[in-house]
């Protein structure tokens, strides 16, 4: 089928050959009333008429009625690819349509290709509705070039369309470009981890779009870091909403990493998203810093009446906090928590804090029942005594088996912290056959395998700990890797000053430029070279040559053909501290530690030979000669004596 346009319409209208058809047009289907018909062949209602029946669809006829109204309001329609290609023709000649809603209308991804079409001449358009219009991932691509080429379109719907983490690397080519996008609906799509991390390049490269709807996806917490990632360099998004994607603490971490140093955002939804009363306090630690988020919600986590606290707290503790309302609408609350409330609100009249009601309670760990043999383990380990010692009144024979009476006795009687129950519990475990003999040899068994317990589990305790903390590290080592990819080359990094100071007066930062970073490299031309990305470059003095004193001598290496045995030299010891003041003025300028270079095999050096050792060695070769002599001097006079 052809390409179809207002124009060709308009010129099929004059044509001759038309009008002999103009009687069957009573025949063609239609909803339309007769009164609706206008007297003008070539108005926009006649020209949507004919593209309607050129591509074989009936007409709607809500939308003749109201072609004088900004808004065209035709979700739930049925248009169908071929309806919305009718309708894609007809609106490229109306000039006065400020609203198009087409949701729900099972347009696909051709529809969303005539829409671009449609877009690319109709410059009215700054609203437009597209949900739930099954365009998957054929159409995403048709939806990028709608965004890039529109100059009129500010607030667009893509809601429920089946985008998956390939196409939004569409949307972000296309609003990296447009300028005129303030709002972006991506809710009820297939967006994962990876898909986050393209959103969050669009965070992070986006200057212009104000509010971003990415509830009910799947980001979880790599896209959550991802996405927090840009938002930390984004300086325009106002309207955030994240609700209904699982991303957990780790997710919750990053955020508040995040809001340390974003200062637009004004409202952020974390509805839904798995977040428990330590992945508030992460979040709260963000909360601290942040002057301009008004609206934190909340709602439908695992949080209890401590992470409300925590929040309220927060509040409290920062007067410089814009936190007006705080949506917590499923956790009862305390009378604490009223009171703190209270007294929050003296400083923050406007906060608002809905709650699910009163009669929350913060839950204690249940006790464990004590072990007696424990009780009695520590009670001999503070007293620095053996079972021996303290049984040996009732145990005359040292057999370590007593009667129950006596050992009951003796127990009720010491100043053991231990009730007539735990004692009968005791005496149970010691004498399980009832027996009426306690053999408390047990009771040495006991501790070592309580002893094992208690190390066993102090283990893991501390392996718990370790590893939360390595998880925590690795996140925020990933939210950093992130924040370096997406910040531009040669931009200024950021870095937080001291945080009481930020809490309690002005930000602070400590700004580093990545030009600044030095490197020591080995230049071509034998001199060492201090370098830095600025280009500016600091020589130290070439190896040879009629150069300043350098470090050519040293008190443990001479040259082959002057020998330097001489170490005393008043002379020497000028040159060497001169040379050592030098290299270090040079080194110091560079910030770096620069290694001596060995020397070419002309200048090839071997280590001195020190005067003591030489003086030694001379004096062990005398004694040795001496010796030599003695015996060749004894064996002359025995020879003699024999002779």
């Amino acid at each position: 089928m052809s390409t179809l346009s207002f124009e060709a319409l308009c010129l099929e209208d004059n044509d001759p050959s038309t009008t002999l058809r103009r009687g069957s047009e009573e025949d063609f289907n239609t909803d339309l009333d007769e009164k609706e018909v206008r007297s003008n062949k070539t108005s926009i209602a006649d020209v949507y008429r004919q593209a309607c029946k050129i591509v074989g669809v009936v007409p709607v006829s809500y939308f003749i009625r109201n072609l004088d109204s900004p808004t065209m309001t035709l979700s739930h329609h049925g248009l169908g690819p071929m309806g919305c290609k009718a309708l894609a023709i007809t609106l490229e000649s109306d000039m006065h349509l400020n609203t198009l809603e087409l949701a729900d209308n099972y347009i696909q991804a051709e529809g969303a290709k005539d829409l671009a079409e449609m877009l690319k001449t109709n410059f009215t358009i700054q609203n437009l509705d597209l949900s739930n219009n099954h365009l998957h991932s054929s159409g995403a691509e048709y939806v990028g070039k709608m965004l890039l080429n529109s100059r009129s379109l500010k607030y667009i719907k893509l809601s429920g369309n089946g985008f998956t983490d390939d196409d939004a690397k569409y949307f972000v080519e296309a609003l990296s470009l447009n300028l005129s996008i303030k709002e972006l609906d991506l809710s009820h799509n297939r967006f994962c981890g990876r898909g986050g991390e393209h959103l969050g390049l669009l965070l992070a490269s986006n200057t212009c779009l104000e509010v971003l709807n990415l509830c009910w996806n799947q980001l979880r917490m790599k896209g959550a870091v991802a996405l927090s990632a840009g938002l930390k360099v984004n300086s325009m998004l106002k309207h955030l909403d994240l609700s209904w994607n699982g991303f957990g603490n780790e997710g919750a971490l990053a955020m508040g990493e995040a809001l340390k140093f974003n200062n637009t955002l004004v409202h952020l939804n974390l509805n839904n998203n798995r977040i428990t009363n330590e992945g508030v306090s992460m979040l709260c630690i963000g909360l601290e810093y942040n002057k301009t988020l008004r609206v934190l919600m909340l709602a439908y986590n695992s949080l209890t009446v401590k992470g409300a606290l925590s929040l309220v707290n927060t509040v409290k503790k920062t007067p410089k906090s814009a936190l007006e309302e705080i949506d917590i609408c499923n956790v009862l609350v305390n009378e604490n928590f009223l009171h703190l409330l209270e007294v929050a609100s003296k400083d923050h009249p406007n906060l608002d804090v809905q709650y699910g009601g009163v009669g929350g309670f913060i839950g204690k760990k249940t006790l464990k029942p004590i072990d007696p043999m424990k009780v009695i383990q520590d009670y001999l380990d503070r007293r620095k005594l053996r079972l021996w010692d303290f049984f040996r009144n009732i145990d005359k024979d040292a057999t370590m088996q007593v009667p129950v009476v006596d050992f009951r006795n003796a127990v009720q009687q010491s100043s053991i912290p231990l009730d007539r129950f735990q004692i009968e519990v005791l005496i149970q475990r010691l004498d399980r056959n009832r027996t009426g003999i306690v053999d408390y040899r047990g009771l040495v068994d006991t501790r070592k395998q309580m002893m094992q317990n208690h190390r066993q589990q102090l283990r893991k305790v501390a392996s718990r700990q370790k590893n939360e903390k390595h998880k925590s590290d690795r996140i925020l080592e990933t939210f950093q890797s992130a924040v370096d990819a997406m910040t531009p080359q040669g931009s200024t990094v950021i870095s937080p000053g001291d945080a009481r100071e930020e809490s309690a007066g002005p930000h602070r930062f400590s700004a580093t430029l990545s030009s600044s970073w030095h490197r020591t490299v080995m230049s071509n031309s034998g001199r060492y070279t201090i370098s830095n990305r600025s280009s500016d470059h600091v020589h130290l003095p070439m190896l040879a040559g009629p150069t300043p004193p350098c470090i050519t001598k040293s008190p443990h290496l001479y040259s082959r053909s002057q020998p330097n045995l001489v170490t005393t030299s008043p002379l020497s010891a000028q040159g060497r501290s001169i040379a050592v003041r030098t290299v270090k003025s040079n080194l110091e300028v560079g910030h770096n530690k620069v290694k001596q270079p060995t020397v070419s095999h002309l200048t090839r050096s071997r280590p001195a030979l020190d005067t003591t050792q030489l003086r030694n060695k001379a004096k062990k070769g005398k004694k040795a000669k001496a010796g030599k002599f003695e015996k060749n001097s004894k064996n002359i006079k025995t020879l003699k004596k024999n002779n």
